[in-house]
């Protein structure tokens, strides 16, 4: 995996309107600025082995981020390898989360997705069900399959009693300690304060704690981890409304504003993302850090002074409450009018299958969806984190499942932001956030009151 965070780093395209910034995204997919990795069949897949005599090989594209398109560039070897008649192709594309969004987002608006499968972040699958662009799985996949995964990689797959998505990795979010300036983490948020202090005044580390504090994606994630670890809800599925500016949410945004205020946290985090955050603690510049499973193999084969006196806890709350990080898996789901649906689903089957799924843990430290695997003593000595991952899969957060994430998810980073910022206090920051929040899903109802933009979604 390259030294660099495998779902955001690069800042949303601002500087066209939306409209013309998707079709330019759009028209990006279609040309050959992308880079495509060949690949071909699974003999496991379900699809007969034995090729057509001179006939065409059928061509199955999938689009994912680049990080995720290079991990799995061996498995789509193998599978093109392994099933004559089939060429499984990866759309290498951008680097972070919300820029391959826009991408997909634009080239399913025009009606010409290049692309038979989509690699789908969890807090996408909503919106993308909600504009009729998916078919469903259940044909292909049953209720068992999903039993066999863990609790935490059941969640964000099915809307409306339809499975959408099959999940390729279980990530969430972890916390980082130091072992070498500490024997236990932090057992709660006044623990981890109250260490990062004791040690700063030590001369220990000159920073407490690191998480991600730009206007993006991630600053999103954090806020649902101390949202729930404060015992608050950004959403409500029964009332299909956002809950910030209940006092809980209102001491968890004050919480994150101490750390900066105190100290425990630099003023920079506030234009921190995952990378700049992993490079600090890898110089050793802090006792903690918030990431996701993929920065512990980076800190390892970096050799930086920290390699080896690192450890990995799930994700703290305050006193009394659970912690928990934020769900964010990945999964496949087909394009709805693919021409080739059983072709796709074949390669469906073959990456997120446990053969697959062991290979990323090893090799990239993705988190495995499978239950067998958390059980296999092989895997348990080759991915030193996977105890810990399960753990972390036990009590997950998912971000809003509404068609309106993307907007409320925006509305909100910007708010917390600004407050990191000094551009307002705990109290009005969440207030706003939540009024801002609601016109947002009104103007997403119908004429009759019907709110679909924001209506709960029933899991499967």
């Amino acid at each position: 995996m390259a030294a660099r965070p495998p779902f955001s780093s690069l800042r949303r395209w601002r500087s066209l309107p939306r409209l013309l910034t998707l079709a330019f995204l759009a028209l990006l997919s279609s040309a050959a600025l992308l880079v495509l990795l060949p690949g071909s069949g699974q003999s496991t897949s379900g699809l007969s082995s034995t090729p057509t005599a001179a006939a065409e090989p059928v061509p199955v594209r999938v689009l994912m981020p680049a990080p995720l398109a290079d991990a799995v560039a061996a498995p789509v070897a193998q599978f093109n390898a392994s099933t004559p008649g089939v060429v499984l192709e990866v759309i290498r594309g951008p680097l972070d989360t919300e820029t391959i969004s826009d991408l997909a987002t634009g080239s399913l608006l025009l009606g010409e997705a290049p692309f038979d499968l989509l690699l789908v972040d969890v807090s996408w699958l909503a919106r993308y069900v909600a504009a009729g662009w998916f078919e469903p799985l259940e044909r292909w996949f049953g209720p068992e399959l999903l039993a066999a995964m863990e609790p935490g990689a059941r969640l964000g797959n099915g809307l409306d009693g339809h499975l959408w998505r099959m999940p390729l990795t279980g990530d969430t979010g972890l916390l980082y300690w130091r072992t070498d300036l500490m024997e236990r983490p932090p057992r709660d948020t006044d623990e981890l304060v109250a260490i990062s202090r004791d040690l700063q005044r030590r001369g220990k580390v000159r920073w407490g704690y690191l998480w991600q504090g730009r206007q993006y994606e991630g600053l999103s994630c954090v806020m649902v981890e101390v949202l729930h670890g404060f015992g608050a809800r950004w959403w409500n599925s029964s009332s299909a409304r956002t809950e910030l500016d209940s006092p809980e949410a209102v001491a968890a945004a004050r919480w994150l504003a101490a750390l900066l205020r105190d100290g425990v946290s630099p003023p920079a985090v506030a234009s921190y993302a995952e990378n700049d955050t992993l490079q600090s603690f890898a110089a050793g510049e802090a006792a903690f850090l918030r990431n996701w499973p993929y920065a512990w193999r980076e800190i390892e084969k970096g050799g930086g002074p920290v390699k080896g006196k690192v450890g990995v806890t799930p994700m703290v709350g305050a006193p009394g409450e659970q912690g928990g990080g934020t769900l964010g898996t990945w999964g496949l789901s087909l394009i709805k009018g693919s021409p080739h649906p059983e072709e796709a689903v074949a390669a469906i089957r073959w990456l997120t299958g446990p053969i697959v799924q062991r290979q990323l843990a090893i090799e990239q430290g993705y988190a495995p969806t499978w239950s067998a695997l958390y059980m296999d003593p092989d895997l348990q000595r080759q991915a030193p984190l996977l105890a810990v991952q399960r753990q972390a899969l036990q009590h997950p957060q998912l971000r809003p499942p509404t068609p309106a994430y993307a907007q409320l998810s925006d509305l909100l980073a910007r708010q917390v932001n600004g407050m990191l910022t000094g551009q307002g206090g705990p109290g009005p920051t969440m207030a706003t956030a939540q009024r801002q929040s609601l016109q947002v899903l009104r103007s997403l109802a119908g004429p009759a009151g019907d709110t679909a933009g924001g209506r709960p979604a029933v899991d499967r």
